[in-house]
């Protein structure tokens, strides 16, 4: 274990202003919770209400009242309402797909998030073989496959029954529409499924992870060419209509280019533990300890930041030495440790034997964001999201030889270390 002990002044302010922001939370703003199912965050994006709004304007004026005539406008409207619930529930069900099986086979998942175009599931880790990746990857497209099956069989029932009109055509659409979703992310492109899919194919026949990656990147990019071609097509043929396959390509090329950044950063720290990259280490002091006691215990050990700890020494946050001086000489007897420190949920937690790659999947932003690294919940250091920016940037810019692959570089020949390169998890899934 290798560890780089930095005590100076200068490291205690970047870490007094790295951890003035909450680490953790939903991958985007706005969001509103919704719970969890089997531990996994939901969360709902308020630009959901876009989709809804256009799914039930739509149905409730336009297609029902041509195809289905002489009902109410209240039922059309209804009906809309009722379809565009039952399509946010099916997008839904297909990224609780992707995370349960992505739980089940060791990858843990964060949340889930959804939004205007589909579902965001942020993983935790990467898939350790090119089998988990598969799996976790073709669920999806399955769950909404059986799902169109599911609707195209309510609606057989509805008609059998001699339901109402509208109920079949909701049940009828909905089932077309899941139908939609399942083959649209089988194609090869990432981040698309099937680009998941393509991704495991060839990191199975290959070995090799990155190329693996950089293949189903490249097919993505191209991929979202085509639709925003074929958008400016529809927009100059047929109107409005050709915005969404806009919208869609514009995402599919944004999500393909953070994957290949992704690709590049993970490639450039493979077999980089957290232990390697310690950069601040935390002398511990129990909770009940006095301010006095603890600027005492900093000074010992090079004014370095502090673990607060419990009876059995268990990290309960962390108080540096600026916090500690800030409070008034008079009051530094009576004044504990325990009432200066952030508490440990503010930070993301580590231990040293993890991969710094999935450690990076799990943070907000590593440019502000601070890793505490644990050890059977004992405190054993911290990595400031500064040094984490350097790491990066170091690695990225000089060879490094991947396991399994003798002679091949970290990153790509000719890279350079992206300016933003930080990835918030795996991508989305839709």
């Amino acid at each position: 274990m290798t560890l780089v002990v930095e005590g100076s002044n200068g490291a205690d302010r970047t870490f007094r202003d790295e951890t003035s922001e909450q680490v953790g939370g939903s991958a985007m703003t706005g969001t509103l919770p919704l719970g969890r199912v089997a531990g996994i965050r939901l969360g709902l994006h308020w630009s959901v209400a876009g989709i809804v709004g256009l799914i039930v304007f739509v149905l409730g004026s336009y297609w029902l009242p041509n195809v289905f005539p002489g009902h109410s406008a209240f039922f059309y409207w209804l009906s809309g309402a009722v379809a565009a619930l039952l399509l946010i529930i099916s997008v839904l069900v297909h990224e609780l797909a992707h995370a349960l099986v992505a739980v089940r086979r060791g990858v843990p998942v964060d949340g889930i998030t959804l939004w205007l175009l589909g579902g965001v599931s942020r993983l935790r880790g990467e898939a350790p073989n090119p089998r988990v990746d598969l799996l976790i990857a073709v669920v999806g497209p399955l769950a909404s496959g059986l799902l169109a099956g599911v609707f195209a069989g309510l609606a057989w029932a509805l008609a059998a029954l001699q339901a109402g009109q509208l109920s079949v055509a909701v049940a009828s659409y909905l089932s077309a529409l899941n139908l939609v979703v399942a083959v649209f992310n089988l194609l090869p492109a990432a981040p698309l499924d099937g680009g998941r899919i393509l991704r495991a194919a060839i990191w199975s026949r290959t070995g090799d992870r990155f190329k693996a990656a950089v293949w189903a990147t490249r097919t993505g990019t191209a991929l979202g060419a085509l639709l925003i071609a074929y958008g400016f097509y529809n927009l100059a043929t047929r109107g409005y209509e050709g915005v969404w396959a806009v919208l869609i390509g514009l995402f599919v090329i944004q999500s393909a280019g953070a994957e290949n950044k992704q690709a590049q950063v993970s490639a450039a720290l493979e077999g980089v533990r957290i232990a390697d990259v310690i950069g601040v280490a935390l002398a511990p002091i129990a909770a009940e300890s006095p301010v006095r006691t603890a600027l005492t215990v900093s000074g010992m050990h090079g004014n370095s930041a502090l673990a607060v700890t419990d009876a059995d020494g268990r990290a309960e946050g962390v108080v540096t030495p600026e916090q500690l001086r800030a409070v008034p000489t008079p009051d530094q007897e009576r004044t504990t440790v325990r009432q200066l420190a952030r508490p440990v949920s503010e930070f993301e937690s580590a231990t040293a034997d993890e991969p710094l790659t999935g450690v990076l999947l799990r943070l907000r932003s590593p440019g502000s964001s601070s890793i505490l690294v644990l050890d059977d919940e004992r405190p054993v250091g911290m990595v400031l999201g500064t040094e984490l920016n350097r790491i990066v940037t170091d690695r990225m810019a000089r060879p490094h030889t991947r396991s399994g692959a003798p002679g091949e570089t970290g990153a790509p020949p000719g890279a350079e270390p992206p300016a933003d390169w930080w990835y918030p998890g795996q991508g989305p899934r839709r």
